[in-house]
């Protein structure tokens, strides 16, 4: 397939703020419990805001993939059988969440709403940080689905495809926290760097099992099927138009082979092994913190390009290929 920017953007951004948002209220939760200090409201309020950012430089970006923006509205009318429509659905409702969230922090509103009998105090930011968490995780699988649901696109017809989305999205979103926390609540750092590293190996793991799976799958579709001619020896002379047309520019990355076999180790060592690297001195140096983060999301842009353009529609047999 051919991989669009827009779109490239746009996922990678809503991971970092989808994860960013479920770090710091995962801190909050470990503070509740009395594992952890409680921070400041600026703490967790400037966070959602910065998570709110990202996911709204995400909402941007998917308006450019549209051929017809100011018709945007429907595609959220196909929501009972459409992934897509349901992200779109989801996505302004959990950035309301998270808005809240930060009202709720940065505006002192946060009333008791129930006691537990064990005496634990569970006020309103802790409500809506619940309810923005289970919203997160609903635009994950709402994001994976898009593509995991075709089964055509045999290299994106996997669960993996999800799992790699919420892994990597949470990855993203952890190390900007620990950035974060390194220049807002130092003595927090340790927490979000412990986590992001799980998390990163985690991601780390799930893109090298899905790259074994991808290579090991063997094309349904032949020359044979693909023209409806049964003959053994067919060689194909053109990529079956005279010029070019929407099957040949949308449907095909136009990149080498030699290509796409550089650019695979090099969003595994940008994505995976060097923020992994960033993550162990962090703790020492901080300022690392924020060139993990970088170095990580300029990796995740060439791992979303290649999530795209390893996809091989069928119809690139006839398209595509020149003998």
């Amino acid at each position: 397939m051919k991989p669009a920017f827009s779109v490239i953007f746009l996922t990678t951004l809503l991971g970092a703020g989808q994860g960013l948002f479920l770090a710091l209220f995962t801190h909050q939760s470990y503070a509740l419990f009395g594992l952890l200090p409680m921070q400041s409201d600026a703490f967790y309020g400037y966070g959602s805001a910065i998570a709110l950012l990202l996911l709204g430089g995400g909402l941007i970006a998917s308006f450019f993939h549209l051929g017809r923006p100011e018709r945007a509205w429907r595609a959220a009318s196909q929501w009972r059988t459409s992934w897509l429509s349901r992200e779109v659905i989801a996505l302004p409702i959990f950035m309301g969440a998270i808005f809240a969230y930060g009202v709720s922090h940065l505006a002192g509103l946060r009333p008791e709403v129930v006691t537990l009998p064990s005496g634990l105090l569970i006020d309103l930011s802790v409500v809506i940080g619940y309810i923005g968490t289970f919203l997160a995780f609903v635009l994950f699988v709402c994001t994976g689905m898009v593509y995991a649901c075709l089964r055509f696109l045999r290299e994106w017809y996997s669960p993996l495809t999800v799992i790699n989305y919420i892994l990597m999205g949470g990855s993203s979103g952890f190390i900007l926290a620990a950035f974060y926390a390194a220049l807002a609540a130092p003595s927090q750092t340790y927490f979000f760097v412990g986590w992001a590293i799980i998390i990163t190996l985690l991601a780390f793991v799930g893109r090298i099992a899905s790259l074994i799976r991808n290579a090991r799958l063997k094309p349904k579709s032949t020359m044979q099927t693909a023209i409806g001619v049964k003959h053994p020896h067919i060689v194909q002379r053109s990529m079956g138009a005279m010029g070019g047309s929407f099957n040949t520019r949308e449907f095909f990355h136009g990149k080498s082979p030699a290509f796409l076999r550089t650019i695979k180790p090099a969003f595994l060592l940008l994505a995976f092994v060097m923020p992994l690297l960033l993550l162990a001195l962090g703790i020492f140096t901080p300022s690392l913190l924020g060139l993990a983060f970088a170095l990580q999301y300029i990796g995740l842009l060439a791992e979303r390009w290649f999530f795209f353009a390893q996809a091989n529609h069928p119809q690139n047999l006839y398209y595509q290929t020149i003998g």
